[in-house]
C-alpha cells in the first residue's frame, strides 16, 4: 500500500486515485457539487486556495491545495518506484530459480 501526499500531512492510497483535475474548468465544479451534494467531498485544503481535485475509485472527491502537476509528478514517480520494485522481485526469483 503506497500513499500518496495530499498536502498538510494528508494522505490517499496511490492505487484508489482515478483522476488528478485542475479546479478551473466548468465540469470540475460540477464534479464538486455532485461530490458534496452526495456527502462524498473531502476538503483537505486547510482553508487554502483549492488547485486540485483527486476523484477516486470509491467517488469520493479530494479537494486539496497542491497543484495538479505536482500531485501528478507524484504520482509518476512513485508508479516508477512500485515498477522497478518489481522488476527488482522478479530478478530475484529468476536468480534464485537458477541456483
Amino acid at each position: 500500500m503506497q500513499l500518496l501526499n495530499v498536502g498538510f500531512g494528508n494522505t490517499v492510497m496511490v492505487g484508489r486515485v482515478v483522476a488528478v483535475v485542475n479546479t478551473g474548468s466548468s465540469p470540475a465544479r460540477k464534479i464538486r457539487e455532485i461530490a458534496k451534494k452526495n456527502g462524498k467531498l473531502i476538503d483537505v485544503t486547510e482553508g487554502r486556495r483549492t488547485r486540485s481535485m483527486l476523484v477516486m475509485d470509491s467517488n469520493h472527491v479530494v479537494l486539496s491545495s497542491v497543484q495538479s502537476d505536482t500531485i501528478s509528478q507524484r504520482l509518476q514517480a512513485m508508479r516508477i518506484d512500485l515498477q522497478l520494485g518489481e522488476c527488482r522481485e522478479q530478478g530475484k526469483k529468476v536468480y534464485n530459480e537458477n541456483e
